[in-house]
């Protein structure tokens, strides 16, 4: 089975897929993102073609909380990306940099309900951004999570 890297992975891949400019105004609902982490699970981790894709609840619960949760969460979780990096719109954020913050700060902000450490959640973060993102795209995922981390710090205690 997938490790949760994997599953992170995935989840990363589905938002930006659905982050994609297209016409449709419906790239951010339930639907399209079920749709598109099914997908992506079995061809990814699965090894399936198109035709022979699983039902979504085949899908690991761990992959579908977070989409799901960020999903759910979006509008909250751009406000923060705005609020933690004010001299980089949240349009001008690289796609892929931006659904990396989405689910890193998700993870932040509830991953105690997913038993998800916060350095664990930063640490996954920076790390997919190394694989995925442009050069610089550790170290900006890196700062920007971890001045948030540190805002949640002070206002929990």
């Amino acid at each position: 089975m997938a490790s949760r890297y994997d599953l992170r992975s995935i989840v990363v891949q589905t938002l930006f897929e659905a982050d994609f400019p297209r016409s449709s105004s419906t790239q951010f609902d339930l639907e399209n993102i079920k749709s598109i982490l099914r997908r992506n699970f079995n061809t990814i981790v699965l090894g399936k073609s198109e035709g022979d894709i699983l039902s979504f609840t085949d899908a690991p619960e761990f992959a579908e909380r977070l989409a799901i949760g960020v999903l759910a969460k979006k509008d909250i979780l751009d406000e923060l990306i705005v609020k933690s990096a004010p001299e980089w719109p949240l349009e001008k954020i690289d796609i892929t940099n931006r659904n990396i913050l989405r689910l890193g700060i998700y993870e932040l902000l509830f991953g105690k309900e997913l038993d998800v450490p916060a350095k664990v959640a930063i640490n996954e973060a920076v790390e997919m951004a190394k694989s995925f993102g442009g050069e610089n795209s550790g170290k900006f995922i890196n700062g920007v999570l971890a001045n948030l981390y540190k805002e949640i710090e002070k206002t929990s205690s």
